[in-house]
């Protein structure tokens, strides 16, 4: 079972982390503000999926969204650009995650800003 961690902009340009078990489905339920979606989500609009990393279990996942929501704006768009997750304990910490590039996962979800 694989787990997902990302990143979304906002039509107000802030950045959003969270978790998901199907990160379609998060997605839709982001981009559609379904009441399943973040309450942050529902008041500033899903533009555009950012990032996504893959992990093999939800713990993994959730610790990789905690530090990622402690990092800075800039920081944050650093590792958007250049998956540097040297702000993890070491390599055994960061080999957890598999940053996706899939056109087809990150190009499907955006809206125009």
């Amino acid at each position: 079972m694989s787990y997902y961690t990302y990143m979304l902009q906002c039509s107000d340009n802030t950045i959003y982390t969270g978790i998901a078990k199907d990160i379609n489905k998060r997605m839709q339920e982001h981009f559609e503000k379904t009441p399943a979606a973040a309450k942050y989500t529902r008041s500033h609009s899903a533009a555009r999926l950012l990032a996504v990393w893959q992990s093999s279990c939800r713990s993994d996942a959730a610790q990789l969204e905690y530090r990622i929501k402690q990092l800075s704006r800039q920081r944050k768009l650093d590792l958007i650009e250049n998956n540097d997750l040297s702000f993890l304990d070491g390599n055994d910490e960061i080999e957890k995650y598999l940053r996706l590039y899939s056109e087809s996962l990150i190009g499907r979800w955006k809206r125009p800003l």
